[in-house]
């Protein structure tokens, strides 16, 4: 009877932690760890680790002491000409442009633009559907490299790795383009 007891009396405890995290939205540990960080309405604003950034957000701030000295990271709606922290989803439709190492609290500072043709994008910036790249700049973007992108022409020279869009096809070889790594011409299929 003793045993009923304590698996009735568990199973009654379970009930009351689960009550308890429905109605408040979180354990107390949770509870405790985001109560370090500013609040704001939901989506975005301050979040401990691990919070995923919803679509068309990113990561702007970086706080070490929040979230019980866990850190916590500030999310904002993307727009041009926004910095960004290291870590950060870049949105579709944005490059990145320059790069701060100290940025962001010392864990390093992207900062997002709109595509736009003609643009110099740094190293590990998507390239942009239509976009291909053009030149590269080996101590662009704060020395981690910088690549030029355009909208794809007829008759323009391509870096290695651009994409070639469809309708279109790279033919002869350049051992000197894109700034000595080489480059490929661009041609309407």
């Amino acid at each position: 009877m003793a045993a009923v007891r304590s698996r009735a009396a568990a199973i009654l405890g379970a009930i009351a932690l689960i009550a308890a995290v429905v109605f408040t939205g979180a354990a107390t540990g949770t509870a405790a760890a985001v109560s370090q960080a500013p609040r704001a309405a939901s989506p975005g604003g301050w979040t401990c680790p691990g919070t995923p950034v919803p679509a068309g957000y990113v990561i702007t701030m970086y706080d070490r002491t929040g979230c019980n000295g866990g850190g916590a990271w500030l999310q904002q709606p993307v727009r041009d000409g926004i910095w960004t922290c290291s870590g950060s989803p870049i949105v579709p439709g944005y490059v990145i442009t320059m790069y701060d190492r100290t940025g962001c609290s010392g864990v390093g500072g992207w900062y997002h633009r709109l595509a736009r043709d003609g643009m110099q994008t740094c190293s590990g910036s998507p390239i942009v559907a239509g976009y291909v790249t053009t030149m590269y700049d080996r101590n662009g973007c704060s020395g981690i490299g910088a690549w030029f992108q355009q909208i794809a022409r007829h008759g323009m020279y391509t870096c290695p790795g651009s994409p070639i869009p469809a309708g279109y096809r790279i033919t002869t070889y350049n051992a000197t383009g894109c700034g000595g790594i080489g480059s490929w011409l661009l041609v309407r299929v």
